[in-house]
């Protein structure tokens, strides 16, 4: 049976990326990605030149269409997004189940992924952790969700853009300023840092820096359960 591997890559540090990934990747037929220009950055690192094409989110199910009449003759597809494990604010679903439907195989290759690694790091004991990835770019919708989750009592875990930190890190000091986060900026790249403490705080950390233009890069925001 042929076989579609979901390969987890890198979210910075190309590094990160197992010996079994690699392995995989030289040997597939080819390989769909979210965007080939990053993809081929990767295999060319690691001296891979298995054929690649695109599959994102806006063409997604016709790609899956190609990959599918690719593994019908027989052949061995791979799948990766631009960083860490397709599916999670990622492409992929819509791959994977329809490659399933057509009764190949979807096995998945472990990988990087800014929400395990952030959690491994925010050195919280929460026993459930809500994984929330974006937020609505709306200050209405993204207040109403965050207010939502806060209800909960359990953590969550929220990914972030340096244009749109400082306003979620704003909301939530608003609604409950004395919850911990911790925030990764830039995990496993060169200015990789963490702040850590009530939001309230580090909402006022973001907001001298963004007075003197010091926000950039991509965030992670892991926020604690109520009863930590």
């Amino acid at each position: 049976m042929a076989v579609l591997y979901i390969i987890g890559t890198p979210i910075g540090n190309l590094g990160d990326i197992s010996f079994r990934a690699v392995d995989i990747l030289k040997s597939a037929d080819l390989v769909a990605c979210e965007d080939t220009r990053v993809t081929r950055k990767l295999l060319s690192h690691y001296g891979i030149r298995t054929p690649v094409f695109s599959c994102r989110a806006q063409n997604e199910k016709a790609a899956a269409e190609r990959v599918i009449a690719a593994l019908d003759e027989g052949k061995t597809a791979a799948y990766t997004t631009d960083a860490g494990t397709p599916g999670l604010s990622d492409p992929g679903a819509v791959l994977a189940s329809a490659v399933a439907e057509a009764g190949h195989e979807v096995i998945p290759i472990p990988g990087a992924s800014a929400l395990t690694a952030l959690v491994s790091a925010a050195g919280a004991r929460d026993k459930t952790v809500i994984f929330e990835g974006f937020l609505s770019p709306k200050p209405g919708r993204r207040r109403k969700r965050l207010k939502e989750l806060l209800d909960t009592g359990w953590a969550f875990v929220l990914y972030e853009s340096p244009f749109r930190i400082l306003k979620l890190l704003e909301d939530l000091a608003d609604l409950e300023g004395e919850r911990y986060v911790c925030v990764g900026k830039e995990m496993t790249k060169i200015h990789e840092c963490y702040f850590r403490g009530p939001v309230g705080k580090i909402h006022l950390t973001f907001a001298e820096k963004s007075a003197q233009n010091e926000i950039r890069g991509e965030f992670s925001i892991y926020v604690t359960g109520r009863s930590r």
